[in-house]
């Protein structure tokens, strides 16, 4: 059961190791894809770093919900 759900990831992993730990490290390291080093790198790759991150990402901290 546990290895089907880690299956997806070991799938992409292997196809392209190195995209893979490089969106790794960035999601760890919570860098922006639009900051300027990151950015110009991926329009040099070829890379539209718009369309990597979604527009309608939450904003960061905690939100409050209520419950009736």
């Amino acid at each position: 059961m546990f290895l089907t759900e880690l299956s997806p990831l070991v799938k992409e992993l292997t196809q392209q190791p190195i995209a893979f730990m490089g969106g790794f490290v960035s999601g760890l390291l919570k860098l922006n894809l639009n900051d300027d080093p990151i950015k110009s790198w991926l329009v040099k790759q070829g890379i539209d770093p718009t369309m990597t991150v979604p527009t309608n990402a939450p904003s960061t901290g905690p939100q409050s919900i209520s419950i009736d």
